[in-house]
């Protein structure tokens, strides 16, 4: 007899991911993924018929599918502008013979994943006064997550009797409050280097924020010579798709580690200023189920994540500086984390024989 199998996808404008997962005693299994480039393909709907035909012998047909998609979510469609997409619930039932179909945005679909992420998923940074090794916290109340990537994703989960009830958020795009004299600065420079009259969270705490710290560092500096000087110019002028263009983010953290002053100063305010973030979004969300980071940055940042930069700025919240003390903390560090979410999804959807569509 073939195992039940659950269709997922994690969609973005320059990758898709398509899997075929199996419950295998109440553990997911992938056991078939494919990566597409998604601008060489006209729709979603073409992309996952040429998947579901030339999956290998074996496999039961999936019936249930959850797509994790970078973007709003609204009516049960989605577009992809970057793309030219629309993505539709109901187009992607008929195109690929699906029963149940469920567009989720891609940050806030890790909630779904978050009470069965196993150790070689997720990593704690602050164990928290009632956490032990054998549970996620996931019953004791809300949880939310954060992840610095291109931009700074956030969402909010609420556990209900049909299970989690996950909420995306747009809190990256709020004001960012500098908490010091160099934040204040660095405001103030950004403010006129991208000819902006507010900066959000996001400018600062993301990938794209880690490089415009560093050229704001390397600006202010008296390192004329410094070898990411020209490389920050390399990168703030030019797209990455530019045979020109430089990932000043990733030399930063390189060079960081190698010991520059000036690097280890952007990280250094980089970290204190993502984790004043995540405690600000612990307060917001009074999750007291836990607190996660996400993102594209986090597998790649661990030891920064665990530092006192990032855990002293989230815990140093005044009167409420107990409570952030005693939370569950933990990095989500598998760079398929919203692949595998979209499954669970997916899993949870039949499981609920329709109730949850």
């Amino acid at each position: 007899m073939q195992a039940t199998t659950y269709l997922a996808g994690d969609l973005g404008g320059t990758k898709t991911l398509l899997a075929i997962y199996s419950n295998q005693n109440g553990k997911l299994k992938q056991e078939h993924v494919q990566r597409y480039v998604s601008a060489e393909w006209t729709s979603l709907d073409s992309m996952l018929k040429h998947f579901l035909q030339t999956r290998p012998d074996g496999y039961a047909t999936p019936k249930t599918s959850c797509f994790a998609v970078a973007g709003p979510v609204k009516n049960h469609s989605a577009e992809l502008t970057n793309l030219g997409w629309t993505i539709s619930q109901e187009s992607l039932k008929q195109s690929a013979g699906l029963a149940q179909v469920e567009l989720v945005n891609d940050f806030a679909v890790l909630i779904y994943g978050l009470p069965h992420f196993s150790d070689s998923q997720q990593i704690t940074l602050q164990a928290g006064s009632t956490a032990d090794s054998e549970s996620t916290q996931t019953e004791q109340g809300p949880v939310a997550i954060l992840g610095a990537g291109t931009g700074l994703g956030m969402a909010r989960g609420l556990p209900s009797h049909e299970g989690w009830i996950a909420l995306p958020s747009e809190g990256g795009h709020r004001e960012f409050a500098p908490r010091s004299d160099d934040e204040w600065a660095l405001v103030q420079w950004l403010k006129r280097d991208l000819s902006l009259e507010r900066i959000s969270v996001e400018r600062v705490v993301s990938g794209t924020g880690l490089g415009h710290v560093m050229h704001w560092m390397l600006q202010r500096s008296k390192e004329e010579n410094h070898p990411l000087q020209e490389k920050a110019k390399a990168w703030r002028w030019n797209t990455p798709d530019h045979p020109d263009y430089h990932d000043l983010p990733a030399s930063t953290c390189q060079y960081a580690q190698a010991d520059d002053p000036i690097s280890k100063a952007a990280m250094t305010l980089w970290l204190g200023a993502y984790g004043a973030a995540a405690g600000d979004l612990a307060l917001q969300e009074l999750c007291t189920g836990g607190l996660w980071i996400g993102g594209g940055t986090a597998e790649k940042n661990q030891d920064g994540l665990k530092s006192n930069h990032f855990l002293n700025a989230m815990r140093q919240k005044g009167r409420f500086q107990p409570f952030l003390e005693r939370l569950t903390v933990r990095a989500v560090i598998d760079p398929q984390a919203g692949l595998f979410s979209a499954a669970c999804r997916a899993r949870e959807l039949a499981e609920s024989s329709g109730k949850l569509t």
